[in-house]
């Protein structure tokens, strides 16, 4: 039987879901839906929770899954969003003009970017290849350099 969620009823981190989740936990009455970071703006699909209930989520446009979204709270056990780990591909850049290039490039394409330590971290929302591919004329020219990190 497939249970319907039309709404977020709140966070796992706010009072009073944090105490009972605790308490819920205690006896396993937790059940865990895994979605990858790219799947917080649906607002309409279905999957299993980690303990194999079949799910159904129908939310309305005002509401977005985020880590921790309860949406599910009883006595018998609760339903808790959790997000899988983000992959991220990380670049350099040999020049200032190359990682000018570089960033003009990732904004064409909407890529979802961060920078640290000197270096563009492109977040993965589909097959590494694919970004790969992208990149293929500036990696042959050797305008981006991939660097391979213990996190990415």
């Amino acid at each position: 039987m497939v249970q319907v969620f039309d709404r977020i009823l709140g966070y796992a981190s706010q009072d009073p879901f944090a105490e009972a989740l605790h308490d819920l936990g205690h006896f396993g009455r937790i059940e865990v839906v895994t979605i990858s970071p790219e799947d917080v703006a649906r607002r309409r699909f279905r999957l299993k929770t980690d303990k194999g209930t079949d799910c159904a989520i129908m939310l309305g446009r005002d509401q977005q899954l985020s880590d921790g979204a309860v949406l599910k709270l009883a006595e018998d056990g609760a339903i808790v969003i959790r997000l899988s780990e983000r992959q991220w591909l990380s670049l350099d850049a040999p020049d200032k003009a190359a990682a000018l290039e570089l960033g003009y490039f990732g904004g064409n394409l909407h890529w979802k970017v961060r920078f640290e330590d000197g270096l563009m971290h492109v977040a993965l929302e589909g097959p590494r290849q694919s970004y790969l591919d992208r990149l293929e004329g500036l990696l042959a020219e050797g305008k981006v350099r991939i660097v391979e990190r213990q996190d990415d």
